[in-house]
């Protein structure tokens, strides 16, 4: 089933929609091995071009830090491998199982990265696993206006189905005590 792309920035030509559906296919691929060692239900990588810079998985329950999310993690790792806090000037594409929390899209915005895809969109992961994605006012509009293009919707089912088999798997759907 296709689904409508989500963007900031009109339409994605085709070459680009078939990379970025086959990352992400393949992110969500490896994903359960991931959640089997102990990591959250989320993958990111960061790729300049055709090469892959960092692949980093969801780490908040095995580090136990609520900031060790697959973005911000795979990001960091970018960052050293790169030596430099500052990646606008490498031009990289990060790729992203799910839509960016609300932290998530702060550390993707004063990273420099300029390009985002992601998977299954932020309602959809609320309500699959219950996990609490943060108040997210135009953020869609925001990146824009700082040149970050966002592509979003890509291969939702395949995620949906990685999320569902968390939770049915009792994995910890980890957020604050309210």
């Amino acid at each position: 089933m296709d689904t409508k792309i989500i963007t900031n920035v009109g339409k994605i030509d085709t070459e680009q929609l078939n990379r970025a559906k086959q990352i992400i296919t393949e992110l969500q691929n490896e994903l359960p091995e991931y959640i089997e060692h102990g990591h959250g239900p989320f993958l990111a990588a960061i790729y300049s071009g055709p090469y892959l810079i960092s692949k980093r998985a969801n780490t908040v329950v095995m580090d136990n830090c609520s900031n060790h999310h697959a973005e911000i993690n795979v990001i960091r790792a970018a960052q050293s491998e790169l030596k430099t806090y500052d990646l606008a000037p490498k031009n990289l594409d990060l790729y992203i199982t799910a839509e960016p929390c609300m932290m998530c899209i702060g550390a993707i915005m004063w990273s420099g990265i300029k390009n985002v895809y992601y998977g299954v969109p932020s309602k959809k992961v609320e309500k699959i696993t219950g996990f609490d994605e943060g108040f997210k006012p135009n953020w869609l509009e925001e990146f824009k206006k700082r040149g970050i293009k966002v592509y979003g919707n890509i291969e939702t089912e395949l995620g949906e189905d990685v999320l569902k088999q968390y939770v049915k798997s009792k994995h910890v759907v980890y957020k604050p005590s309210r």
